[in-house]
This record gives structure tokens, sequence and C-alpha cells, in this order.
């Protein structure tokens, strides 16, 4: 298979990229910055999207991970908190990204009839809305809600689309109290992109094969 993973230079995405390459499939990984063995690709940036697509002419691609994202409204308070800065910058990377990526890449997928996943995130749930984080949070619905409207579209191609919960990986963005490890949050998701099909195709799946609630 040949596989694309963004944000691929740390966590969750590096971890990806390895596992994949390690089986035998061809992975390619993106890093914002210039780094030794990826492409570059800042998400936020369309010129840097319309490059990368360039790259990529006449490429298939099997699979489109979309998991780039930021997270930097941790501690940030309701009185006087979540400036419309920071709003801007997480929708850039974590929604309008995304789309971006799959936009610009739909020519690679629809040569090879290929899947997309989107890493989204439990946080991205209103049936299991505990507050804070209300910038992550929206940013994750919305891509959520990016990736149902992307499969019904995609649908007539035969192209699948998953959003999925990677669980809570011990990374630099999950903290070291979290529950799980990248090696098992990698195994899990690789197999339910691998499961991925048109049949299930709009799918909010946790990284161990449970629907998660909308």
């Amino acid at each position: 298979m040949n596989i694309l993973v963004t944000g691929a230079n740390r966590g969750i995405g590096a971890a990806l990229l390895h596992g994949y390459a390690a089986r035998g499939d061809t992975a390619l990984g993106t890093a914002r910055a210039s780094e030794s063995g990826l492409l570059t690709l800042d998400v936020t940036e369309p010129a840097s999207v319309a490059a990368l697509a360039d790259q990529l002419a006449g490429q298939p691609l099997d699979l489109l991970v979309c998991n780039a994202g930021v997270y930097p409204d941790k501690g940030q308070t309701l009185d006087g908190g979540y400036p419309a800065d920071m709003w801007a910058e997480v929708f850039a990377a974590n929604v309008t990204g995304v789309f971006l990526t799959i936009q610009a890449l739909l020519p690679n997928i629809r040569a090879a009839k290929g899947k997309i996943a989107i890493i989204s995130s439990q946080m991205a749930s209103d049936t299991t809305a505990p507050g804070g984080s209300y910038i992550y949070r929206s940013s994750k619905a919305a891509a959520l809600n990016l990736g149902r409207n992307l499969a019904q579209d995609l649908r007539p191609e035969g192209i699948a689309v998953g959003i999925y919960h990677p669980g809570w990986v011990r990374t630099d963005m999950g903290g070291a109290d979290a529950d799980i490890s990248v090696d098992e949050a990698v195994k899990g998701l690789i197999a339910r992109f691998d499961e991925l099909s048109i049949d299930t195709t709009g799918c909010f799946e946790t990284w161990d094969g449970r629907t998660h609630p909308f």
C-alpha cells in the first residue's frame, strides 16, 4: 500500500509511519518544517499544501492519514483565556488544514480508489462533553463533522472516510499520565484503517474498535 501520514515527525504520526514501513508498505510522512526523511507540509499554509500536491502528482495513494494537529489551549481559563488568535491557529491546523490536504490530494486518492483516515478525538463528542479545552474540543468536533460529510460526498466514488479517537496516549500532547502507550494506539489504529471500507464509511471509532458516541 502507498500511505501518507501528516504530522509524522513525532508522537502518533511518527509511530504510524514506522509501523507501516515495518510491515512493508510504502509510507511517506510530512512535517511542518524540513526534516530528514519527511516531506515538508504546513497544513495551515495553502501554498505548502499545493506544493506537496505538485510533488506527489501522479502517485496513487491507498490511504491518507490526516494526523497533523495542535492543542495549545490546555490550562486556559474561561475568564480571560482562549484568545481569538488561538482559535484561528487551532482551526487553521485541525480543521481547515485537514480539508485542504484532502482536497489537494484527492486526485492521488482517486487514482487508487483509496481511503481517508481523520484523527479526531473523544473530545469531539457532544454526548460526552465535560467542559474546558473549548478550542481544541470545538476543532475536533468540526473535524468529525467534516469527515462525516466527506464520507457522504465520496461514497459514490468508492472512497471511504473514517474518523478516529486514537486513545489518550502517552505523547507530548497526551502527557505522561495518559492511558495507553503509543505502540498500543498505533497497533489499534492500523487495524481500524485496514478494516475501513465503503460499508463503514463515516464511522467514528476508537483505537480499539469501539463505536464512539457522537
